[in-house]
């Protein structure tokens, strides 16, 4: 039996349940990367779920209560600007992912992920789901073809904008509830401007200016 057909011709085995993942925030200067890992009961319909990139704020805060309110189970998985640097964005994205999916209850027998990675066995080693791994499925555009995987990247845009509304009244001056953390041109003009705070990912480019101006914050 199928699950369906992800829009590039191939299968998808009807493995229940299945999880919708996806993460949000890899392209910023600032912030943390999050990801949601949504299981979706097999009746249901939410209408207008889609890409959250193509929604508008008012649309997802309405979607994801929907969301939210019917969805089996649902998690969240952020990972700090501080361990990006550390470890590298694409490694920090499926840790976030990681922690999303280990926070389902019941646990995933498949995951189907937007884009072209999965995650690695080895982030769940020490996890419940250690004994019992899901198979995983990378899907291209899975966010816009996938209804749980349209609702996972809807749950992270809007747990992720709301979390940099908070870190603009904290770091104010960078316009953090406006742009995100993207390098907007008033981004990268308060960068020159007063340096990089804490929440800033310092092994990306435009984060640092060369000579460096020093911060108005310490780490």
């Amino acid at each position: 039996m199928l699950l369906s057909i992800d829009g590039t011709g191939s299968e998808i085995p009807n493995l229940l349940p299945a999880a919708g993942v996806d993460e949000v925030g890899r392209g910023c200067l600032a912030g943390p990367v999050v990801a949601a890992a949504v299981i979706l009961p097999e009746s249901c319909r939410i209408e207008g779920l889609a890409d959250s990139k193509t929604l508008s704020a008012a649309q997802r805060d309405f979607l994801a209560a929907s969301i939210r309110l019917q969805a089996v189970s649902w998690g969240i998985g952020v990972i700090s600007a501080g361990e990006i640097d550390r470890v590298n964005i694409l490694q920090a994205s499926v840790k976030a992912m990681s922690r999303a999916v280990c926070k389902l209850r019941p646990h995933p027998r498949l995951l189907l992920i937007d884009g072209s990675k999965t995650i690695p066995d080895v982030l769940f080693a020490r996890t419940c789901l250690k004994d019992r791994l899901p198979k995983q499925r990378s899907v291209i555009k899975g966010d816009a073809r996938i209804p749980a995987v349209s609702a996972a990247s809807i749950l992270a845009k809007v747990f992720r904008d709301r979390l940099m509304d908070f870190l603009d009244l904290r770091y104010p001056g960078y316009g953090f509830a406006e742009n995100k953390g993207y390098g907007t041109g008033e981004h990268l003009e308060a960068l020159r401007r007063a340096g990089p705070c804490p929440q800033h990912r310092r092994s990306f480019k435009g984060v640092l200016i060369e000579p460096q101006r020093g911060s108005l914050f310490s780490l």
